[in-house]
């Protein structure tokens, strides 16, 4: 079985979020399953010269984007145990950053159509293409309307992930003919609510459709969720599943993580004590071992849940022994809150303003426990790192934080849950967690029971597997 894995952004190479890090553990994983998987992506400016001093060039062709022809490059790597190929085009992706870009929708209409255009000439035919998010989400339209009949792409199947229904790829109807460039008879595949919708295209065209939690998969049923996508969803539910991601267990292990201060396991975890007086001088606060210091990692932005904290954190200051760890950045409202909150209390709340990776793992390391109240989250891995970490995870029953954190009033639990989205459930939440935290006994089971669980990707590799042999009709 040969999967051929496209996406807009991969770790190391180009990352602006979760995609990346799915994109550049997924492929790895399915491989150790015995499966072919490659990865195909656009050769960015900020793809480093270490990578491209080992690339091999393969040749160029020429991609059609609606009435012309693009220069498009094919570059070929070997990595991780991988098979890398780049796809370069400097007027599309030698810029600054990923996205954000007044003609995006030509740029990923041009890589869409290139991943398809490549494989004639790379030598390679894959059973399956695995698309992931708007930027590749014309890739299942080209190859229905457009590929399907030419011999050479007869019977190529196509999986599409959504990773955030929120960007959906929505444009006008004038990029049809000037960048789209689909036949007239198949532009209805696009048409949805006034616009061109991608990813509406994906889920018509695809062979199955994916999304990052079994929960998600529901919640994206509903209207509250779907940005809009809902009818049409519900139409094609048979061809929905949820996968829950994994982590990448060995570059996010206490055991061996040099960012940290003190290595420490599941079965031993005095090193925490270590790290959580190393997290407390680096953000200034007393480094008092007995008080709970609760962390955040996060962008700072109302749909993580910050309004729901910006409405008890005072009350949690001025009542509670208790300490906050916060790295973040986002909306003004809350980057101002919170830096107004560090003034008032810098003996209880250490800030720091933007997104530092080492960082992030030394509050994973030294907090006690982990806040995390989204208003919706379609997988989240800030909660399964902090559990990988020891830090006690309080989140919302949303997507997959539902379907990685389960609450442990049961006494079986990895965390503390609420299911309202409500800033009283919050606070009752925080402060049955705060409760658990003064029982030093049953507080270190709690944190044991959360590093043992597994959210490697072996799992989620396993699932795909399956889906893809249901696909191509063999036996699971």
């Amino acid at each position: 079985m040969k999967i051929l894995y496209a996406s807009s952004e991969v770790r190391p190479f180009a990352a602006s979020g979760g995609l990346s890090d799915v994109a550049g553990s997924l492929p790895n994983a399915l491989r150790k399953r015995l499966v072919g998987a490659r990865v195909v992506l656009p050769l960015y400016s900020c793809v480093g010269e270490e990578y491209r001093s080992a690339m091999t060039f393969l040749g160029s062709i020429t991609v059609p984007v609606a009435w012309r022809r693009q220069y498009c490059g094919i570059f070929e790597l070997h990595a991780n145990g991988v098979i890398y190929y780049f796809l370069d085009n400097e007027y599309y992706f030698k810029r600054d950053g990923l996205y954000g870009y007044y003609d995006d929708a030509e740029r990923f209409a041009f890589f869409s159509r290139a991943i398809l255009e490549i494989l004639p000439y790379i030598g390679w035919k894959p059973d399956m293409i695995h698309c992931n998010d708007w930027q590749t989400a014309l890739t299942p339209v080209y190859l229905s309307a457009m590929y399907s009949q030419d011999p050479f792409y007869s019977g190529i199947k196509t999986v599409f992930t959504i990773h955030n229904i929120q960007y959906q790829g929505k444009y006008g109807p004038e990029i049809i003919g000037d960048v789209v460039g689909l036949p007239d008879d198949k532009v209805h595949l696009l048409e949805y609510d006034g616009c061109m919708n991608f990813l509406k295209g994906a889920i018509e065209c695809a062979d199955r459709v994916t999304t990052v939690s079994p929960t998600y998969a529901k919640e994206i049923l509903d209207p509250w969720y779907s940005f809009g996508l809902d009818p049409i969803l519900r139409e094609r539910e048979w061809k929905l599943r949820g996968i829950l991601n994994g982590i990448d267990v060995v570059s996010y292990d206490p055991q061996t993580d040099k960012a940290i201060a003190a290595p420490y396991s599941a079965k031993d975890v005095s090193g925490k004590a270590e790290c959580k007086t190393a997290l407390q001088k680096e953000l200034n606060l007393p480094a008092v071992p007995d008080v709970p210091v609760i962390g955040v990692v996060s962008r700072l932005v109302s749909h993580k849940g910050f309004d729901l904290v910006k409405a008890i954190l005072e009350e949690l200051l001025q009542t509670e022994n208790v300490q906050f760890a916060v790295l973040g950045a986002g909306d003004w409202q809350y980057e101002s809150f919170f830096g107004e909150i560090a003034s008032r209390y810098p003996a209880k709340f250490g800030l720091r303003l933007g997104f530092e990776p080492d960082l992030a793992r030394r509050v994973y390391a030294g907090s006690d426990i982990f806040l995390m109240p989204s208003k919706s989250e379609p997988c989240g891995l800030s909660q399964m790192l902090a559990l990988r970490y020891g830090s006690v995870p309080i989140v919302r029953e949303t997507g997959g934080l539902k379907d990685s954190v389960s609450d442990s009033l049961d006494g079986e639990g990895t965390g503390f849950t609420f299911a309202g989205y409500n800033a009283g459930e919050l606070l009752y939440t925080v402060r049955r967690a705060l409760g658990g935290y003064s029982d030093p006994d049953g507080w270190e089971k709690l944190v044991r029971r959360g590093m043992s669980a597994d959210f490697s990707w072996k799992k989620s590799a396993g699932e795909y597997v399956r889906l893809y042999k249901e696909i191509l009709g063999a036996e699971s």
